[in-house]
């Protein structure tokens, strides 16, 4: 697990009631790190926040992690179901 996939779900789950519905999946592609952060339907507003301000947070401190790691990354917010 990277820095940036833990800072991704320790505030999309401090952004959302429904904490047990958040799920992080990280993989490589194409030589950057992919962070797919899933949320239920419902919560999606909250993730991402008015005029997408939230999102964008969270991208920039994402890439702030994973850049110390000497990595880039991409995150993805999606809300469809998580299927492990």
């Amino acid at each position: 697990m990277s820095a940036a996939r833990d800072v991704v779900e320790v505030l999309a789950k401090a952004l959302t009631d429904r904490r047990d519905e958040v799920h992080v999946v990280e993989s490589q592609h194409k030589g950057a790190t992919l962070v797919e952060l899933y949320v239920a339907a419902g919560e999606l507003g909250r993730v991402i926040g008015k005029q997408g301000r939230t999102a964008a947070a969270l991208r920039t401190l994402a890439s702030a992690a994973a850049e110390k790691e000497g990595k880039t990354v991409t995150l993805e917010i999606r809300d469809t179901p998580y299927k492990a």
